[in-house]
Parts: C-alpha cells; structure tokens; sequence
C-alpha cells in the first residue's frame, strides 16, 4: 500500500502534460531544426582510434583464456 497518493500524482502531472502544453515557438522551433539541418563542420578526435582493430576476420583468433576447458 502507499502508493495510491503516489500514482494519483503521476496521473495529475501526465493529464497536465498531455492536455494542457506550454505554449511553444514554431517559428523558432523551425529556424533551429533548418540550421541544424546542414552536416556540423566539427570535427572531434576520437582518442580510442589506436585500439580499433581493422580485422575484419575474428575466427582464427585465441579461444578465450577464460573459458571452462571442454572435454
């Protein structure tokens, strides 16, 4: 028990959510969608590079060291 007052709330804050939104920007909203539209010209490092492997081929690589030994 106890979570009747819990869940009325939830109820209340969703039925305010749904039926009675803030007033929003479209036009601002659409500006900000149209600009970041476009690809970004960031270009961010990705430090774990170094460690990718390029093989594409796993299979003959070691079973692992941690594996139950199979009879």
């Amino acid at each position: 028990m106890g979570r009747g007052r819990a869940k009325a709330k939830q109820t209340k804050v969703a039925r305010e959510l749904k039926y009675h939104s803030p007033n929003t920007d479209l036009t601002a909203l659409q500006r900000e969608l149209a600009s970041a539209g476009g690809k970004s010209e960031q270009h961010f490092d990705d430090d774990y590079k170094e460690y990718v492997d390029d093989d594409e081929d796993h299979a003959d690589d070691d079973p692992d060291p941690w594996a139950p030994p199979t009879r």
